[in-house]
């Protein structure tokens, strides 16, 4: 059986963060903020996982009340996503995952994350995109308030 998950995530940018997306640190002058790293990236991908699988999503799996989470890496939350996957029968077949915002512009680090992603999920890198594009100036995005990220995956039962 074939299943289709699409996640979304959005945060703010805000001094003294660091910049992580697809677990790499990327040299800018905000990051991200949220309880975690915040790395929209990786959390879009995993509610994508998680919702392709009907097991709720990343704020039920890793609440932000939970001080265990506090400054965690996503990488290691989207470790947890695959193995909680390939525990219930699930193999990923792909992940699909646009990142929306102005700057800093993160051609030179798409190989670096789609590797990342592929390792936390234990999945080849080509089973992974990650594309980039602005919002044209226009909104709280193009202002450069923040940061969104959009993600498709699909799963499948082995055998089908």
């Amino acid at each position: 059986m074939n299943r289709i998950g699409q996640g979304f995530d959005v945060h703010r940018f805000a001094a003294d963060r660091k910049l992580v997306l697809g677990g790499v640190e990327i040299p800018s002058e905000k990051g991200l903020l949220g309880h975690s790293d915040a790395d929209v990236l990786v959390h879009a991908i995993a509610d994508a996982l998680l919702g392709a699988a009907a097991l709720g999503d990343i704020g039920h799996h890793f609440p932000d009340t939970d001080a265990r989470y506090k400054g965690i890496s996503s990488i290691l939350l989207l470790e947890h996503v695959g193995g909680l996957l390939r525990s219930k029968g699930y193999a990923i077949a792909n992940v699909d995952a646009t990142l929306v915002m102005e700057r800093p512009k993160i051609a030179p680090f798409v190989e670096a994350m789609r590797a990342n992603i592929a390792r936390a999920l234990d999945i080849d890198a080509g089973q992974v995109s990650v594309k980039a594009t602005t919002n044209e100036g226009l909104g709280f995005i193009g202002s450069g308030e923040g940061a969104v990220a959009h993600a498709v995956a699909l799963i499948v039962t082995p055998g089908s």
